[in-house]
């Protein structure tokens, strides 16, 4: 769903931006892992690049692991690259097989697993860092979202309550308005989140681009695509970087017909194989000449995550299968082993899309009546189901 990093001491995880690939331990220290996506002389690179280097000449000094380890955590969430993630766990590689890790290092191995979808490992260790250390804020949040991606709203509901005196009042209203908005309350969901976000006009950007987001989010779902549209353009303002954002504000684009504008948004961001797909399904709808070549390397990138055994992107693959490759069969069977997983509203669409290609009228009333027993309001879903049902 949705993302604050290192915010407040709180993480929030992002559907379908990155996931970690098996860590990987550097022969020496003087080893290049990776050019990174800076400038040799940026801050941010010559900041990693020092971390490293001490930490491999310590490598159980913990709280120099635990700040490598999130540095790594917040550049794969600002590239979507997933080795960085594997670089991440590296840096925790002598906590992170045991039964019994610091608070820090469990949090950031659920952090981690649940961006691989290992989501009862993920659980498992924020239950037992909540046992002892109930009013750990950033557990807490990661378990809220965690429940929420899963459609568990009742039990999120119950996680952002909790959250309410540990973090600033932004946060704590963008995690429970957030569940009310897919949970049969959408609508005064969406005017209590943009209330709120008018009384915190201050707030940093980060935080603020997560809640925007959010509102926009909701904005989609009510069918108010000038609202969508300027809480997006405000969202991109405060973090234009956000993959998250950019995934989803390009869906907005090209779902009502503006392939055109997501060309340049995305032109230079295709490094991220979430992005690549939209820029890709843009160039389709304009009908670019480079569709061809653009498609065929988007999907060596898909059958790649595949011989990893990568399968985070599930969503984004059975889109490419259905509005690309033009084959249903394979978009439904990824879709509905992404539906076993997460249940957001894009993957409810991908699912009824799929299912209603290959007229599946089980599958498509199967859905509804989740839909329904939810209490799910997406403008968009209301007209899919007119033409599957």
């Amino acid at each position: 769903m949705n993302k604050a990093m290192l915010i407040l001491g709180c993480i929030v995880m992002l559907l379908a931006g990155w996931a970690p690939a098996a860590p990987y331990t550097p022969a020496h220290p003087a080893q290049i892992l990776e050019r990174l996506p800076y400038r040799p002389n940026d801050p941010v690179a010559q900041e990693l690049r020092e971390l490293r280097l001490r930490l491999a000449s310590d490598p159980g000094k913990l709280p120099l692991a635990i700040k490598v380890a999130r540095r790594y955590l917040e550049i794969g969430r600002n590239t979507s690259d997933p080795r960085y993630a594997g670089y991440a766990e590296a840096a925790l590689r002598p906590w992170w097989s045991s039964s019994d890790p610091p608070v820090e290092v469990r949090v950031l191995r659920a952090t981690l697993r649940q961006r691989v979808h290992q989501f009862d490992l993920a659980l498992y260790d924020l239950n037992e860092v909540l046992r002892s250390h109930p009013r750990h804020a950033q557990a807490r949040l990661v378990r809220a979202t965690l429940l929420q991606v899963q459609g568990l709203y009742g039990d999120a509901r119950q996680e952002c309550a909790l959250l309410s005196s540990l973090v600033h009042e932004l946060v704590a209203a963008s995690c429970s308005l957030g569940v009310a908005g897919v949970n049969g309350e959408l609508v005064d969901a969406y005017q209590q989140l943009r209330t709120t976000l008018e009384r915190f006009p201050n707030v940093q950007a980060d935080l603020r681009a997560w809640a925007w987001t959010g509102l926009a989010e909701m904005a989609v779902r009510l069918g108010k695509k000038q609202e969508a549209n300027a809480h997006f353009l405000t969202a991109v303002s405060l973090d234009p970087s956000d993959n998250y954002l950019l995934a989803a504000y390009s869906d907005f684009l090209l779902d009502h017909g503006r392939a055109n504008e997501v060309l340049p948004l995305l032109r230079d961001q295709t490094r991220a194989d979430t992005l690549f797909l939209r820029y890709v399904l843009a160039l389709q709808a304009v009908g670019s000449e480079d569709l061809t070549e653009q498609y065929e390397q988007l999907g060596a990138r898909f059958e790649a995550s595949r011989m990893r055994g990568d399968r985070v992107h599930l969503r984004e693959e059975a889109r490419y299968q259905l509005q690309l490759a033009r084959n249903p069969q394979t978009a439904f069977k990824l879709a509905q082993e992404n539906w076993d997983i997460q249940k957001e509203p894009a993957d409810v669409y991908i699912l009824l899309a799929a299912a209603g290609a290959l007229n599946d009228h089980i599958t498509v009333t199967k859905v509804k009546t989740w839909i329904a027993r939810v209490r799910l309001q997406d403008e968009r879903l209301t007209r899919l189901l007119k033409n599957v049902s």
